[in-house]
């Protein structure tokens, strides 16, 4: 910086990324100030993460009522009033909105203002009517639903992840562009909780995943009623006497008729409105352009979270507030992690991955092997009645592990273990060796590692091990 400045780090957006870097800049004695335009917890708190887990659960319940025949008792599922269950999605909100609020980040030291920002120079912020000076700043803004072009679209006054949760009636027909996690956690939500639901993707459900991975999730759905349309676009959208009609792009021209619409294709970056011009902060195809140390082209300004991507995920916002902290405070050229990066889409089943999938690593031309196990052979799953789903591993020729992906019940929670495996530097023989506690569902973790032992236990090794220990069982 050219003149003396004010503040050690100055933080742009209160989310999750935000607040997690302010948290640990005040933590280290840094002088820290915050600028939130709006409220303090971001997508993640009030439109993101905790709501739609809170309606997943919610959903799971009711679901469990109506297939309690399954376990051997009778209980019917009364009318779902779905307003009842916003209220409580609404509570669960507010019992978590005390982490992240002003008077708790006050208390750290962490300055807070409410006011839009935007850069007057490369050293120099305008917040209100103030002007910040600071020796680094962060943008911390977060992303967006991206609206696509659609015919008629701007006739219709459709949902996206950032309104759903305020419905004060029951959905009677929901209609969904897109096939990412938010579309179809959202969509099994709803349609466990009585409303009919129809999913169009253009690449179908899940497309950054294993096609025999997806398709788990997708029969499940298909089972539980869900209408599935893939492989085409929406043409236009008319409204109607009833709420929407959306005409699909394809041979039939079909037609879906609805009562809501909600729109769930992608996010876009919040970069717009920041004065990134004048701060000398590059955009290229509406991102910022970043160095691995996650610093724009103004040494001086990083971003960490979903406007600075690639993963649009809390905990990667959190693992990048670590980088920015250690770049900016300890001055440490550190680079963010983009290798290894776990996560969920918490459907029924749930599917998780870390690293490559096995149609990446077949891409990309990487040599490896690929094993799975079903989880209709793990005990615990049988009890559970939740067999649908596999496991499956892809490690190089040496058992280094490449990638994993589960589909399953507690697919979130089973991955950790992969997780903990590659950042350790561990080969697959290290889960064989692991004592797992049975019945447990993470036996699956081990059994699938196990594969690649019995798949090197040919007919001519058996020959020879039975010759040099003297065992005496059949070939």
């Amino acid at each position: 910086m050219s003149r003396e400045t004010e503040y050690d780090l100055c933080i742009i957006g209160g989310g999750a990324a935000g607040l997690v870097t302010a948290a640990g800049a005040a933590a280290l004695g840094a002088n820290v100030i915050l600028i939130e335009k709006n409220k303090l917890g971001g997508d993640c708190l009030y439109t993101g993460c905790v709501p739609s887990k809170a309606l997943v659960h919610s959903a799971n319940v009711a679901y469990g009522v109506k297939t309690a025949k399954q376990a051997g008792l009778s209980a019917r599922l009364t009318a779902v009033k779905q307003s009842k269950v916003m209220q409580r999605v609404a509570d669960v909100i507010k019992r978590i909105e005390p982490n992240d609020s002003p008077e708790r980040f006050r208390a750290m030291g962490v300055e807070i203002v409410f006011s839009e920002a935007a850069f007057i120079d490369g050293e120099t912020l305008s917040a209100g009517e103030r002007t910040i000076t600071a020796r680094h700043f962060v943008l911390a803004t977060g992303s967006r639903q991206a609206i696509p072009d659609i015919v008629g679209l701007e006739t219709i006054d459709y949902f996206t992840h950032e309104t759903i949760f305020n419905i004060k009636e029951n959905i009677a027909h929901l209609i969904i562009l897109g096939g990412g996690p938010i579309a179809c956690e959202l969509g099994q939500s709803f349609s466990r909780l009585g409303s009919t639901v129809s999913i169009i993707a253009r690449s179908g459900i899940l497309p950054r995943e294993d096609n025999d991975m997806s398709t788990v999730v997708q029969q499940q759905f298909e089972a539980e009623g869900i209408a599935l349309y893939s492989n085409t676009d929406v043409s236009q959208v008319i409204k109607t006497e009833q709420g929407l009609a959306v005409q699909l792009n394809d041979a039939e021209m079909t037609t879906i008729e609805g009562s809501h619409l909600l729109i769930a294709t992608g996010r876009k970056a919040n970069v717009e409105g920041l004065g990134l011009a004048q701060a000398g902060v590059v955009i290229e195809d509406g991102r910022l352009k970043l160095d691995g140390r996650l610093r724009t082209t103004n040494r001086h300004i990083f971003a960490c979270g979903d406007v600075a991507g690639p993963y649009l995920f809390t905990h990667m916002a959190e693992h990048q507030a670590g980088i920015v902290l250690r770049n900016t405070l300890f001055r440490l050229p550190v680079k963010s992690q983009t290798k290894g990066i776990p996560w969920c889409t918490f459907t029924s089943p749930e599917l998780a991955r870390v690293g490559l999938s096995e149609q990446e690593a077949r891409t990309q031309g990487i040599r490896h092997h690929v094993y799975s196990f079903p989880f209709d052979e793990i005990d615990r799953a049988i009890t559970d009645d939740q067999t649908a789903g596999m496991a499956k591993i892809i490690i190089s020729p040496r058992g280094k592990i490449l990638g994993a992906c589960i589909v399953g019940p507690r697919a979130g929670e089973l991955i950790a273990e992969y997780a903990l495996a590659m950042s350790a530097g561990l080969k697959l023989s290290a889960l064989s060796k692991t004592i797992h506690v049975y019945p447990t569902l993470a036996q699956l973790n081990r059994r699938v590692a196990d594969q690649r032992l019995k798949a090197g236990l040919t007919p001519s090794r058996k020959k020879w091990m039975k010759r040099l220990f003297g065992l005496r069982g059949q070939s």
